[in-house]
């Protein structure tokens, strides 16, 4: 498959994966809530607070994983998927000899045709050792050279 028509798929893919993570944190934050709301005061006023605390962490920590789906979704949506790239930049699908990588989110690896890609972040080291380079260029990470077979 050409890269060009495999970009349209890896950016698919990773939108769907950045959706399925934001629903999975709001689903936990409200069902965090709803716990908190239904811990009920027994005579062992301590049990009572400490169930409420409990279900307060849990709900905090579904709200941090909220705002981080937020901003990730807010940073995949500035990718422009449409623009083919001669130089890796925020949104390009790279092939090189060793992987896929489509630089953009850090959403993990994806499996699209049987052909498996790394969705990585402009942030990461080696999204940061990419950005600029054109296909015959090379990357050196990890005592390992990858070498830019071509960009989208």
């Amino acid at each position: 498959m050409k890269l060009v028509q495999l970009k349209p798929l890896v950016y698919a893919a990773c939108k769907n994966v950045i959706e399925e993570r934001l629903s999975l944190a709001k689903a936990a934050m409200n069902e965090a809530q709803a716990s908190a709301n239904q811990e009920e005061k027994s005579s062992a006023g301590d049990k009572y607070e400490t169930g409420r605390a409990m279900a307060q962490l849990e709900r905090d920590k579904a709200a941090t994983q909220v705002a981080e789906a937020l901003k990730m979704r807010e940073a995949f949506d500035r990718i422009k998927p449409d623009k083919n790239s001669t130089s890796v930049e925020m949104g390009s699908l790279v092939q090189t000899d060793q992987a896929y990588y489509f630089i953009g989110v850090a959403v993990g690896k994806l499996t699209i045709n049987e052909i498996e890609c790394l969705a990585i972040s402009t942030a990461s080291p080696i999204g940061q050792m990419m950005i600029g380079k054109k296909p015959g260029d090379s990357i050196s990470f990890n005592k390992q050279t990858f070498f830019i077979r071509e960009v989208c």
